[in-house]
C-alpha cells in the first residue's frame, strides 16, 4: 500500500510531462494517491487532459486563478468528485517574457501586477477555497512551488524573483493562520531543472553549470528528486513541516562559492 492510499487532491498548474508540477503528480499517483487537475485555457487543455487520464483522474477542468469565481468554480467541481482534501499543490507563475530580461527597475506597473497576481496573490484565493474541504477532512498541505530567487538576486529572474518572495512570506501567515485547523502550508524551492518553463528564462544553461558547480552533489536536481520532495510535503510523512521553505538544488543554497568560483574572484 502506498503512503498516499486514500488520499485525495487538486493541482494547480500542471502544463506538460515534462515539469515539476507533474513530476510531484507522478510520485503522488505512484504511491495510490488521487489527483484532480486544472488548466489555464483552452490550449493548455490539450497538454492536460491526456496526463489527467494517463491518472486517471475524475476531474479535469479550465480555471484561471487570477479570477475568483474560477477558484470557488473549481473546488465547488472538486467536491462533486471527491469525498475528502487532504492536498493542494499551487504550481502557478506567470511574467511577461520582457520582464524576464534587462534591468529589473524598468518593470512595468502592467508588468508587476500581472507577475504577482499570477504568481503570488493566487495562494491566497487557492487557500480560502481549500480551508473549508480540508477543515472537514480534519487537515491537509498545501504546497506552492518557489525559487532560489526569492532571496537572492538571480540574473534575469526579476520581477518574478519579487513574486516568488511574496509567495513565500504568503505561504508563512497563511500557515500562521490555518495552523488551527491542522492544515499546514510549505514552498518547495527546487534547483534550476530543465523545464519548459525555464527556457523562458534568458541565460538558464549558465544558472545549470553554476548550479553543478557550487552544489555539494556536483549535479543539478532531476525531476525525479524534486517530485519525491514534492510527495513528502502533500504526505503525511511531513505531518510536523509547516511554515518552511524545502530546498531540493542538491545543496547549492547552502553554499556561498564554491572552491572553484573563489579561485577565480581576484583579491
Amino acid at each position: 500500500m502506498g503512503i498516499m492510499e486514500g488520499k485525495k487532491g487538486i493541482i494547480f498548474g500542471v502544463s506538460n510531462k515534462h515539469g515539476i508540477a507533474n513530476a510531484i503528480a507522478e510520485q503522488i499517483h505512484k504511491e495510490g494517491g488521487e489527483i484532480a487537475f486544472t488548466y489555464a485555457n483552452e490550449v493548455m487543455e490539450k497538454r492536460v487532459k491526456p496526463i489527467a487520464d494517463g491518472m486517471k483522474s475524475k476531474m479535469c477542468i479550465e480555471c484561471d486563478v487570477t479570477k475568483d469565481e474560477d477558484v470557488q468554480k473549481a473546488f465547488e467541481e472538486y467536491k462533486k468528485h471527491y469525498d475528502s482534501l487532504d492536498f493542494v499543490v499551487h504550481a502557478v507563475a506567470f511574467a511577461n517574457k520582457e520582464d524576464l530580461m534587462g534591468e529589473f527597475y524598468t518593470t512595468s506597473k502592467e508588468g508587476w501586477d500581472t507577475a504577482m497576481h499570477v504568481s503570488a496573490y493566487s495562494l491566497l484565493t487557492i487557500s480560502k477555497y481549500a480551508k473549508p474541504q480540508m477543515e472537514a477532512t480534519g487537515g491537509g498541505s498545501i504546497l506552492a512551488l518557489t525559487y532560489l530567487g526569492a532571496t537572492k538576486v538571480v540574473a534575469n529572474y526579476n520581477i518574478m524573483g519579487v513574486a516568488k518572495a511574496a509567495l513565500e512570506s504568503s505561504m508563512r501567515f497563511i500557515a500562521y493562520d490555518l495552523g488551527k485547523y491542522n492544515i499546514r502550508c510549505n514552498c518547495l524551492s527546487a534547483g534550476p531543472v530543465k523545464t519548459l518553463a525555464a527556457k523562458g528564462i534568458s541565460g538558464f544553461d549558465r544558472m545549470l553549470k553554476a548550479n553543478i558547480l557550487k552544489a555539494p552533489l556536483k549535479r543539478t536536481p532531476s525531476l525525479e528528486d524534486v517530485g519525491k520532495a514534492g510527495l513528502y510535503l502533500a504526505s503525511d510523512l511531513s505531518s510536523g513541516v509547516t511554515g518552511q521553505v524545502q530546498f531540493v538544488d542538491c545543496g547549492a543554497s547552502s553554499v556561498f562559492a564554491s572552491i572553484e568560483e573563489m579561485a577565480q574572484i581576484q583579491l
